[in-house]
């Protein structure tokens, strides 16, 4: 994978924000990944992670997990699937330093949900260095990339999802990502 001519020369100042449900792991199709059991990795994420703990200082998963709010799953299981997911990237050599994720209903006012910042400011309040504008948020729907312009991050979008909100990159997955940093012509 050869690095797009402008991308930006990111290190251990900048912060990356992921997406879960279709940037880490499969969405189920008009579902939500209910527990351990439905979380099954996408291609070449676990390869991905180790290369982007080299390269980011800090990386943080921001999800919104709506089947909580629907009653269709437990804050507990949700907690285990994270559990999960920070276990076996970090049994890969990868980090995550923070999982925040926002059980809100959609339609809920004033909520916690992506394209709103309320998951950016509080891993703000969590890590003080991290600096927006040296930050990527990488996700697979508009909501993601709206909430990555809103808080003047960079924003890659995984898929080919239409959006009305153009990203300022779009790869096919967090592996073809991760790749770019590993390019002989950084």
């Amino acid at each position: 994978m050869t690095k797009p001519s402008s991308w930006p020369a990111a290190d251990k100042e900048w912060t990356l924000f992921l997406d879960r449900d279709g940037v880490i792991n499969e969405r189920p199709p008009g579902d939500y990944v209910r527990g351990i059991e439905s979380f099954r990795w996408l291609p070449g994420v676990l390869e991905a992670m180790p290369v982007l703990a080299k390269v980011f200082g800090r990386i943080i998963v921001v999800t919104n997990q709506q089947g909580v709010g629907l009653g269709l799953m437990k804050p507990e299981h949700l907690e285990l699937i994270h559990q999960y997911l920070n276990r076996t990237v970090t049994d890969a050599g990868g980090r995550i330093d923070a999982i925040l994720s926002c059980t809100m209903l959609r339609d809920e006012a004033e909520n916690c949900r992506k394209p709103g910042l309320s998951m950016a400011i509080k891993a703000k309040q969590m890590f003080p260095e991290i600096d927006f504008r040296k930050s990527m948020m990488v996700g697979d729907t508009e909501s993601d990339i709206i909430f990555g312009k809103n808080a003047g991050m960079i924003t890659v979008m995984i898929g080919d999802e239409a959006s009305g909100t153009t990203p300022d990159f779009r790869l096919n997955s967090l592996y073809e990502f991760s790749k770019i940093f590993l390019s002989s012509d950084k």
